[in-house]
Order: C-alpha cells, then sequence, then structure tokens
C-alpha cells in the first residue's frame, strides 16, 4: 500500500520530469504565431537611400546617418533576443532572470515577445503581443497554469506605444505611413503610431551627432498582473552602441517607470543580438 511519503515522492518526481521536458504551450504558440507572420511577410529587395529620409525630422536624419543605415537593405522584421535580463514582474516584487525574445514586423505593426524564467525552481513563461491591433500579456507558471492574461484598451495602446518605442531599432516600420513624425528641437522628435482605430505618441531624444539615446511617453499604463492599471510615465534607455555588419546598434537597453518618487528600472539588459530577416 502506498504511503503519504511515497505518494509525495512520486508527485515530486513526476514534476520534476514535466518540468524538464521540452514541450512547452506557450513557447509552440509564440513560434507558430512567429511563423505564421514570417509567411505573411514580403521580404524586401529594397535599401535605405537618403530620399527615403530626407522628409524626417532633422535629429532622426542624423541617426540614420549615424547608425549606418543608408545603403543597407530594408528589413521585413526584426529578431531581438536578450539573455540574463534583470526584470521586475510588479513593483513591489524582487528582480528576476528573463531570457526575452521578441519578434517585430514592419508591414502592419506586429510585436511578439516570449519571456522564459524561473520562481522557485518552477518555470514560468510569458507571452506579450500586439497582433491584428489587440494588445495582451499573458504569464503562465509550470508550463500549464495561466496566472494571468491582460487585454483590454489599455492594454492594446501599451502594446502599441512599446512598438513605436522600437521602431528606431527597425528603421523600416519608421519609415511607414503609420508613424508620423514631428519636429521638436536639434536633439528631439515625436513620433505618433496609429494602427486600427488606436494611437499613441512619444518622443525621441538622440544626442549632436545622432546616437539614440531615450524614448519617453504619457502613453504606456502600466497594467499589473490583476488587470490594475495607472498611467506612468515611461521611459527607455538605448546605450552602450556597437557595430556589427557595418550598423552602430545599442546592446544596453533599460525600460523604466517614472513614478512620482523614483525610478523604477524594471527591465535592465546588457546584452542583446538583433538579426534581420532572419528564418525562426
Amino acid at each position: 500500500m502506498w504511503t503519504t511519503l511515497g505518494i509525495i515522492a512520486v508527485i515530486v518526481l513526476g514534476a520534476a520530469v514535466f518540468f524538464q521536458l521540452p514541450y512547452s504551450k506557450t513557447r509552440h504558440e509564440f513560434e507558430r504565431t512567429v511563423q505564421a507572420q514570417m509567411d505573411r511577410s514580403s521580404i524586401s529587395q529594397d535599401r535605405f537611400t537618403a530620399e527615403d529620409i530626407a522628409a524626417l525630422p532633422a535629429p532622426v536624419r542624423r541617426f540614420f546617418h549615424y547608425s549606418g543605415y543608408l545603403g543597407q537593405p530594408k528589413m521585413s522584421y526584426m529578431k531581438a533576443a536578450f539573455k540574463k535580463v534583470d526584470f521586475i514582474l510588479s513593483p513591489d516584487k524582487p528582480a528576476i532572470s528573463i531570457d526575452y525574445t521578441q519578434f517585430n514586423f514592419v508591414q502592419e505593426p506586429v510585436r511578439l515577445a516570449f519571456i522564459d524564467t524561473a520562481m522557485y525552481g518552477i518555470p514560468f513563461q510569458g507571452l506579450d503581443a500586439y497582433i491584428h491591433g489587440s494588445g495582451s500579456m499573458k504569464g503562465v507558471l509550470a508550463k500549464g497554469f495561466t496566472l494571468f492574461h491582460q487585454t483590454g484598451d489599455e492594454m492594446d495602446q501599451a502594446a502599441l506605444v512599446t512598438f513605436l518605442a522600437e521602431s528606431l531599432m527597425i528603421p523600416s516600420a519608421a519609415l511607414q505611413p503609420y508613424i508620423v513624425w514631428e519636429s521638436i528641437d536639434d536633439t528631439h522628435a515625436k513620433a505618433t503610431i496609429t494602427h486600427d482605430g488606436c494611437s499613441a505618441s512619444g518622443v525621441f531624444a538622440f544626442d549632436a551627432v545622432g546616437k539614440l539615446l531615450s524614448f519617453t511617453t504619457e502613453d504606456r499604463a502600466l497594467i499589473s498582473t490583476d488587470g490594475e492599471y495607472q498611467q506612468v510615465p515611461w521611459l527607455v534607455r538605448f546605450d552602450d552602441y556597437e557595430q556589427t555588419n557595418g550598423i552602430k546598434q545599442p546592446t544596453h537597453l533599460q525600460a523604466i517607470w517614472q513614478f512620482s518618487d523614483r525610478d523604477l528600472i524594471y527591465f535592465d539588459s546588457h546584452h542583446v543580438d538583433f538579426e534581420y530577416d532572419q528564418p525562426l
């Protein structure tokens, strides 16, 4: 007859084996959705030209020159792979280390991101998305238990403005008609993205030679895992530029909530690899 201790041992062993299995429904959903978007994307044969950027604000034009994009192929989608990011899921929680893989698509604004980590030895995976005009944020524990799944108008705008913040990392997107640019001064430019009835704006800051320094917006709500939200200024910093294949790109990215009494760096990545138009 099974003893209580024996039953517990079997359960623990079974859970340990399950956690080690490579299959993940959340990862599969992410990869399947990414592949579907790749199949829909048309790979461009064009290259960035001076004529493409002639109507952009001066600091944005300098960004294209500084970064080395002129003469480079225009991209249809981007993969950004972050490893060992210091990440805070909620302002009252400590940071955890995550791997974060995302794809951004140009033809229409689409952003898909997969979070992979563990909490107390139990796998935790997340899926952030903006697709077909809808934003969502889902967290899954132990590969099968959905802890939260946030959607709604605030999530739509938050996800859309995140795509805007990253548009200069995939600058084909910055030239699309769904993004409109406005001059502010010699080192700042405002951008507004509009898609499927939703709109969001933010300000990009550059240095004198065109290096992108930051993006700020008030159009990204802080949405908690229980669905509560509050409007908090949001800042993204870009730093530690390195040159790869003739293009200068930031390798240190931070996302920051600017509360009235403090700045909370909740996404702190010290390295990222960018790839364009490459198979999944």
